[in-house]
């Protein structure tokens, strides 16, 4: 529980519709990866900015002439009256994303520029819902909160389904560029669904189980002195080369299963999601900011993963990675007995997801790019880790986990600390 005397008051809220007319009798068919069940919730995240003059004014205004280019944002998502109906679409109709504007009676510094664990409650720097639109029916909802010190936070929720976060990183980069000038953004937006390829259906299988797993909160710093280091070993004993999200990702994995002591002979998996765009047959055009990724799956044995080398392991990652291409071509023409993307979710399984390179570390509203982006944790059912970067100017890689329940926790947090 929070006990801070740091508060946010939210001082005026809006729809912002576009700044010019728009085909409002449009209707977005969205893609069969869109439509992945599993994809229809919120994902959120909090962007700080050193300073800024009148930032929610300038924002606000950049949002709206955005909206003329990227107008389903500003749409609604319409569900099917009967399964016979067809599937979720998005109606363009112009109704506008929700956009709060917000003050703090502190400073960025006084709240560490929002550094993990946040000192102010994450809810109060988020967009509330709308009173009269559920949340999931509307794509997009921005909240400015202004610090006393001049700086500010962008808190942005967006429904998966519309876009992934490349697509979504793309969208507020365009907000940026209007914001400092352009005439247009940078990128022009491509949003024909159709160049996503759309195998044959199998029978639907069992809904998933979505077992609340009590997980809790915990982010860690691993630093770039021990990645350096594991890259170092990688590449010794194999000859090539290994990134940041390899360490990352599997020193996160095998802390966690160390920490849930598993039987020796029980599998446990690990679930990334990755950019498809380049394995298109019909090449995405730069502005496609649909759902283009598959899900990537590694498994081994509980004991396997934990006493393994961390550079081994790198390298089941790795290999995990190459089979990217083959995987996702053969889902492409319907060469699968189990659809991919329906997940199985489960204590035995992580789930990560990488910030670090969708571009919002590069939006620029005029004033700098930001110190810190905190993407925020999904939901109870789904063991995560998220992979970001520390607060300005520090380095390594920073993990925001909601993984492992309260029995776990501590083991957990030693494991993540032995670097």
């Amino acid at each position: 529980m929070f006990m801070s005397s740091y508060t946010v008051t939210r001082v005026s809220k809006s729809l912002v519709t576009p700044s010019e007319p728009t085909p409002t009798n449009e209707t977005l068919t969205l893609s069969v990866i869109d439509r992945v069940p599993g994809l229809r919730h919120c994902v959120r995240s909090i962007h700080a900015f050193k300073h800024g003059q009148e930032p929610a004014k300038v924002i606000k205004e950049a949002l709206s002439k955005a909206l003329v280019h990227y107008y389903p944002f500003a749409g609604r998502f319409i569900d099917p009256v009967s399964p016979a109906a067809g599937e979720v679409t998005v109606a363009c109709s112009g109704e506008g994303v929700y956009f709060i504007k917000a003050k703090a009676n502190c400073s960025l510094e006084d709240v560490k520029y929002l550094d993990l664990p946040l000192m102010i409650p994450e809810q109060e720097l988020l967009p509330e819902p709308h009173p009269d639109v559920p949340s999931l029916d509307m794509p997009l909802m921005m909240q400015v909160t202004e610090f006393n010190c001049g700086g500010f936070a962008v808190g942005i929720i967006s429904v998966h389904s519309i876009a992934d976060g490349l697509g979504v990183g793309q969208f507020i980069a365009a907000i940026g560029e209007l914001a400092r000038g352009l005439i247009n953004p940078t990128i022009k937006p491509f949003n024909n669904r159709n160049i996503i390829p759309n195998p044959p259906k199998l029978p639907p299988g069992p809904p998933p189980s979505l077992q609340n797993l009590n997980l809790k909160y915990s982010t860690f710093i691993i630093s770039q002195d021990f990645i350096n280091n594991i890259k170092t070993k990688y590449l010794n004993k194999t000859g090539n080369y290994c990134s940041t999200f390899d360490v990352s990702v599997a020193k996160a994995w095998q802390a966690r299963t160390r920490a849930i002591k598993l039987e020796n002979n029980a599998i446990v998996h690990l679930c990334f999601f990755a950019n498809t765009r380049p394995y298109l047959n019909q090449l995405a055009p730069p502005g496609f900011y649909g759902n283009c990724f598959y899900p990537v799956s590694v498994s081994s044995t509980s004991v396997e993963v934990a006493s393994m080398d961390l550079a081994d392991l790198v390298k089941l990652i790795k290999e995990a990675k190459l089979s990217l291409p083959t995987e996702f071509a053969k889902w492409a023409h319907g060469g699968f007995k189990h659809d991919p993307y329906e997940l199985t979710f489960g204590y035995n399984r992580l789930f990560v997801s990488d910030w670090t390179k969708l571009g919002f570390q590069e939006v620029d509203y005029g004033w700098g790019t930001p110190l810190h982006v905190v993407p925020l944790a999904y939901s109870d059912y789904m063991a995560v880790a998220i992979l970001g970067l520390p607060v300005i100017p520090k380095k390594g890689s920073q993990v925001m986990t909601q993984c492992v329940n309260n029995d776990h926790l501590v083991n957990f947090q030693m494991e993540m600390a032995n670097l």
